[in-house]
């Protein structure tokens, strides 16, 4: 801590001793330190003692009272208490004594009114930046060490200014983690929710890198503000594992489905090859269809039912045939459109194999009437 001070110290020189008026009205005169004796004050917490400076002049009143008084900034060492960041509030303090006079060779004395003295510091501060001064108290300690000497303790009480740290930390990480609860509205059926929780959790992850930089790592506490942190981090650690379950599961069970409607389908196709393949041959060539009969009964009885009203005219079979698979297309197509009005997943493979089915059906057909024909 750096603390920006005047240094007024004051005591009196037994034999110092003048009658102003005998020298011409002079009260007081300046004279070099170097040539007088000063008292060897020190501050216990200083750590840029080889860089101290002082005042060459003293100044001595004519009845012999000395002042010396010395500007300069002291850097001192405080210790920190940061298990309230940053809302805490730190004390310092300053210690004066001498470094080899005991108390029956010079004995200190200070100002025991604190409210007078906060007032008058407060009133000589100019700049506080990240820290705002509380108050000024003084009191006094004894060494139980040889030499016993008297020391002088001022703490300085401050309080930081948390505004700027709710503003930039605090807030942003509250922030993301709203936006991780808000993120359980998005639907599982895509990846974004996954992918948005991950940028979330490394944005925090940021802010604990910043956090890390910012309080001192002497701490004997883990501060308030990295347990704020780390408990959202774990939250939303959490969420995005329930969430990794939860698509899991659902792709599960997705997979399920579609393996059954997949089996149903394959069932239907061969049901339906069979049956078209029945129908055909037995129009045109006058076959019973028996094979067929094994898979789809009512389809088999249906296409016995053709080939026995009759085989003179073999032309009008074919197209009573034709009309069959005509009727059946406009089905397929109707359920085709049905699905998809409803929103429903198409499974082009089914659609497609039936389609080549009807297809080759038709192409065969249409080469057995050519050869009828021509017979």
């Amino acid at each position: 801590m750096a603390v920006e001070a005047i240094l007024d110290v004051r005591w009196s020189n037994d034999y110092i001793f003048w009658h102003p008026f005998k020298f011409c009205g002079i009260r007081t005169i300046s004279f070099p330190t170097a040539n007088l004796w000063m008292p060897d004050l020190t501050i216990e917490e200083r750590t840029d003692k080889d860089k101290e400076t002082k005042s060459p002049y003293l100044l001595i009143h004519w009845y012999g009272w000395v002042v010396y008084k010395n500007e300069q900034v002291v850097t001192t060492a405080c210790r920190m208490r940061v298990y309230k960041f940053p809302f805490d509030v730190q004390s310092c303090n300053i210690t004066f004594k001498s470094i080899m006079h005991a108390d029956n060779e010079i004995k200190l004395s200070y100002n025991k009114d604190n409210e007078s003295m906060t007032h008058l510091t407060r009133s000589m501060m100019w700049t506080q930046y990240e820290w705002t001064f509380e108050n000024l108290t003084s009191t006094n300690k004894s060494s139980i060490m040889y030499p016993h000497q008297t020391a002088i303790v001022y703490t300085i009480t401050m309080r930081r200014r948390s505004v700027l740290y709710i503003a930039n930390f605090i807030s942003p990480v509250l922030f993301f983690l709203v936006l991780d609860l808000a993120s359980f509205l998005i639907p599982d059926a895509g990846g974004e929710k996954i992918s948005f929780k991950v940028t979330v959790l490394l944005a925090v992850t940021v802010l604990q890198l910043i956090l890390n930089d910012i309080l001192p790592s002497t701490s004997n506490k883990v501060p308030l503000i990295a347990i704020y942190c780390i408990g959202i981090f774990t939250l939303m650690l959490l969420s995005l594992l329930e969430t990794m379950v939860m698509m899991y599961l659902i792709e599960k069970d997705s997979a399920a489905q579609h393996n059954e409607m997949d089996e149903e389908q394959n069932l239907s196709v061969n049901c339906g090859d069979k049956w078209f393949k029945a129908n055909f041959h037995s129009c045109v060539r006058g076959r019973k269809t028996s094979d067929c009969a094994s898979v789809c009964d009512e389809s088999a009885d249906e296409t016995q039912s053709v080939t026995k009203e009759g085989s003179n005219d073999k032309l009008t079979e074919v197209s009573f045939s034709l009309e069959q698979v005509s009727a059946e297309l406009r089905e397929i197509g109707k359920t085709m459109s049905l699905l998809s009005s409803n929103g429903k997943e198409e499974k082009f493979g089914y659609w497609a194999r039936m389609g080549k089915a009807v297809t080759l059906m038709e192409q065969e057909a249409s080469r057995d009437l050519t050869e009828d024909e021509g017979a």
